[in-house]
């Protein structure tokens, strides 16, 4: 996922994740990104903010934390990319949804297009969780770090759920 961000009091801190290293990006707040590319120009520090969004994205890995209280903050994005990026948390923890049931949540029914360019945008994969948006026939769709990591991602969310409730 590339986008232009200002470097003005960021940091980034790593997460090895079983999907791969996650570059968790800060600024003197909030966690603004998670990329699976390092950032550029951005220096690697570790602050409060990142040992929190670390412990929990762990917890998530390991014993399906299913919400996430390390505090974010959307630094890039339309005001109806961030509308989207907001719904994605209104999709239970293990399950999907179609691009048109996000077009409906955020009230634009026709938008479904227009909701999954915004997906392909989305600054905080995992914690606002777009890989839950699936294609209406079922298929994975699209994934801006590719399907692979989508597909992971849920069976993860998927076996993780499945062994809670046994």
């Amino acid at each position: 996922m590339k986008q232009k961000r200002s470097s003005h009091n960021e940091c980034y801190d790593l997460f090895e994740s079983p999907v791969g290293p996650l570059h968790l990006i800060f600024n003197a707040a909030a966690l603004t990104g998670i990329s699976f590319e390092k950032p550029h120009e951005i220096p690697f520090r570790q602050t409060k903010h990142s040992a929190l969004a670390i412990k929990e994205l762990g917890e998530y890995f390991e014993r399906g934390r299913k919400t996430f209280t390390c505090r974010t903050a959307f630094i890039t994005g339309t005001d109806f990319e961030q509308k989207t990026w907001n719904a994605l948390l209104h999709i239970p923890y293990g399950e999907t949804r179609a691009y048109k049931w996000l077009a409906e949540e955020i009230g634009q029914p026709h938008a479904s297009r227009a909701a999954g360019q915004a997906l392909s945008k989305n600054p905080i994969p995992i914690i606002f969780p777009c890989h839950r948006i699936i294609e209406s026939d079922g298929s994975l769709g699209g994934y801006s770090s590719g399907t692979e990591i989508k597909r992971r991602l849920l069976e993860i969310e998927y076996y993780t759920r499945l062994s809670r409730n046994r």
